[in-house]
């Protein structure tokens, strides 16, 4: 028996003397790899973006291979859930990109999936608002990468016809904004928006705008029978659809076609729309952007939020050390390369020190001269810290029908206790 143990023990020990020597990526050590991947979606932003951080960081560690492969933000959700609930990591890459409705969802069901980045830069340098979703009992998972800094889209011509002026839509609320949209289409025959009710992402802009979310603070109960700013929410949302200044939409191609053609006055969303509307240059010098309305009686409500946004992590697989470190000294704290992103891009990122540099003050003539970078960053240090929990898309689509029902005329309080209900026995 003593032979035996003893056998085995010298065949652990080679085992282990083999496993130190190897060029294997098998030990999670990243001192024997030069090759990284990133995957992530959408060619003319965030790809775009990052091989524009693939360049700045050749002259840092021109040896590092990085291979960005391209899949839809869904495939990639996919794909994450897939491998991780079956514990395997297989296929994976290093670097992944998720938005942050979606991350704490996996970094709270896969801890140990993702590499702590805490070190590797230092999270003050960000946007309040942005570290909630990207932490989890008090390590930092993620890096983050856009900014959703919401704004709305005016078209200056349009209002000028009415008797308004940009600054008539500064810091106003969403009842004024109602009363506008009234004169600016019986002035002009345009409607002030598009509204798609499969997407419920205007409620969302409202109720971060008084730092409030469809759960409580623990990311997890719902929290929509009594929540004052979604009931608000509600109300203004069914107000602006009965002053019949909507044009409805159905889908991505639609709400882009709708400002494009010159079919809407305003559009209020994220800034990430900025490209999608510069596409249009025949109407170069006929927008603006002014802060987005706030709910009316909701006291904790201003002018500034969010729709959208993503940030950086890394998955704890081989090639994680070089993968942070390339993010860190990238995404994570250059002031060049976020000024590379505003010129070349139009793109803001969340990284305040960036909004010091020159990139963010240049003067717009689509926007008839406008610093909109400018505003947008300003506007980013005002949106309200919440956590977006586990569970947002799901309550959104109970939401959905729920908004459905409340303008086809069912009682309010009724609509969000039977909501609550719901989402309370759908969410465990």
């Amino acid at each position: 028996m003593k032979k035996v143990l003893a056998l085995f023990l010298a065949s652990i020990l080679l085992l282990s003397a083999c496993s130190s020597g190897s060029k294997e990526k098998t030990s999670g050590s990243t001192k024997d790899t030069n090759d990284i991947t990133v995957m992530a979606w959408d060619p003319n932003f965030n790809i775009k973006a990052m091989n524009l951080a693939k360049d700045a960081y050749k002259s840092i560690d021109p040896k590092l291979n990085i291979k960005i492969i391209e899949n839809a933000q869904a495939d990639i959700v996919q794909k994450l859930n897939t491998s991780l609930s079956s514990g395997t990591t297989k296929g994976l890459p290093n670097i992944v990109l998720i938005e942050d409705y979606r991350a704490q969802s996996f970094i709270k069901a896969y801890p140990d999936a993702f590499y702590d980045l805490s070190k590797a830069f230092n999270a003050d340098d960000f946007a309040q608002y942005k570290l909630a979703p990207t932490s989890l009992n008090g390590k930092h998972y993620g890096i983050p990468f856009d900014t959703g800094v919401a704004g709305l889209y005016v078209r200056t011509d349009y209002f000028k016809q009415a008797g308004y002026t940009i600054d008539d839509l500064k810091n106003i609320d969403w009842n004024k904004y109602i009363e506008i949209g009234k004169k600016v289409k019986a002035t002009t025959g345009k409607a002030m928006l598009t509204l798609d009710p499969k997407d419920l992402g205007i409620i969302r802009m409202m109720i971060q705008s008084s730092g409030s979310w469809y759960s409580k603070s623990d990311g997890v109960t719902p929290d929509l029978a009594g929540n004052a700013a979604l009931k608000e929410a509600f109300k203004t949302y069914k107000a602006i659809v009965d002053a019949d200044i909507v044009k409805p939409v159905s889908d991505w191609s639609q709400f882009v076609a709708g400002f494009n053609s010159g079919a809407v006055a305003t559009v209020p969303t994220g800034n990430w729309i900025t490209g999608s509307i510069k596409a249009e240059a025949s109407q170069s010098g006929k927008w603006a952007v002014a802060p987005l309305p706030k709910l009316s009686g909701v006291a904790s409500s201003g002018n500034a939020t969010n729709l959208g946004g993503s940030s950086w992590y890394v998955l704890n697989v081989p090639g994680k050390e070089k993968a942070a470190e390339f993010l860190a000294k990238t995404f994570g704290s250059n002031v060049d390369f976020y000024q590379t992103l505003a010129k070349k891009m139009g793109a803001l990122g969340t990284y305040k020190p960036a909004s010091k540099g020159d990139a963010y003050r240049v003067s717009d003539d689509f926007f008839g001269g406008q610093k909109v970078i400018a505003d947008f960053a300003s506007w980013t240090d005002q949106i309200p810290q919440v956590n977006y929990g586990l569970h947002t898309y799901a309550i959104e689509d109970i939401l959905t029908v729920s908004m459905q029902d409340y303008l086809k005329g069912k009682d309010l309080d009724k609509v969000l206790e039977d909501a609550q209900k719901q989402a309370e026995q759908q969410i465990k």
